[in-house]
């Protein structure tokens, strides 16, 4: 049969996405939210590691639980969702998946068993089998992306992220402590898992404790900036409007988080009211479609008409 072409259109496009974060920083809330906003009246599924405590929502939210005990492997993950795939869920849940790295059985504890098979208490031998200890976690790890890139219902991944620091020397010749950096941490936060799995999803977030539910970016696409507003939490409405864009809906219009503060910025530098009212008509314009932005633009104009009308408050 000869291969064919046909022309593209977005249609039934499935979502992965990633919400990474550490104790009270809403992640569990926060991925149940998004579900019940992309599933609208239809419970979604939730596949569980940490003992249930997902259930703690189970008033809020319309969701059928699932427990996923150890060892968690890659590929008790892959046949949980595949699972609930069959089940023509629309959105799965999975609540943590740093188990599959971190967790008993997982990929790290894995490639120590492996390490143990190939040399023993040999020291020597097993520093030179290190790397050959990893061959088998890995290769499972893939087959398992590999196959949730296959899901036709909608996920949304949860991981735990903790707080990692680096020793540097300083200018000044003395060493100090300072946030690790690395590709997929912000701050010091790093998301417990394989290194290249957020850039995997259609979108990948951390968050932290200090603003439960507000998305800081490890991967997020121009297309899907407008649906997930850096200044306010992660809203039922965030997922419904992705819900829409999977299924066909034109693209979001939406700024650039750099386009907003530039505009807010020439609002609050503002002395007159004229000149406030240019910079707003002038940010209005330009985020036309974008509601967020719209939003925001309108509380600073108020905030700074205040200030300007009250010299005293400036």
């Amino acid at each position: 049969m000869p291969f064919e072409f046909k022309r593209a259109a977005r249609e039934e496009v499935g979502l992965i996405i990633g919400l990474a974060g550490g104790t009270g920083s809403g992640k569990t809330f926060t991925a149940l939210t998004l579900a019940k906003g992309i599933a609208g009246n239809k419970p979604f599924a939730l596949i569980d590691t940490e003992a249930g405590r997902a259930k703690h929502y189970a008033d809020r939210f319309l969701f059928d639980h699932g427990d996923l005990k150890p060892p968690f492997r890659p590929e008790r993950y892959a046949e949980a969702i595949l699972a609930a795939d069959a089940a023509h869920y629309p959105v799965i849940v999975v609540d943590s998946c740093s188990h599959e790295w971190a967790g008993e059985g997982g990929i790290l504890d894995w490639q120590e068993q492996e390490l143990d098979r190939m040399a023993g208490d040999d020291w020597k031998k097993r520093e030179i089998c290190k790397m050959a200890a990893w061959i088998k976690p890995k290769m499972d790890h893939k087959k398992m992306v590999q196959r949730l890139l296959q899901i036709r219902a909608h996920m949304i991944l949860c991981f735990r992220a903790e707080e990692k620091i680096d020793m540097v020397r300083g200018d000044d010749g003395k060493m100090k402590i300072v946030p690790k950096v690395t590709r997929t941490g912000l701050d010091g936060w790093v998301p417990i898992c394989e290194k290249s799995l957020p850039y995997e999803l259609t979108a990948s977030f951390l968050l932290t404790a200090d603003a439960p539910g507000y998305p800081k970016p490890i991967k997020l696409q121009e297309q899907h900036r407008a649906l997930f507003p850096l200044d306010r939490p992660i809203t039922e409405e965030s997922g419904r409007r992705l819900a829409e864009w999977a299924a066909g809906a034109p693209a979001a219009k939406g700024m650039s988080a750099a386009d907003v503060e530039k505009h807010v910025d020439a609002m609050n530098n503002a002395t007159t009211l004229a000149g406030l009212q240019a910079a707003f008509d002038t940010a209005r314009a330009a985020g036309k479609g974008d509601k967020a932005a719209l939003e925001r633009f309108i509380s600073v104009k108020d905030l700074r008409k205040t200030d300007i009308s009250n010299p005293a408050r400036i």
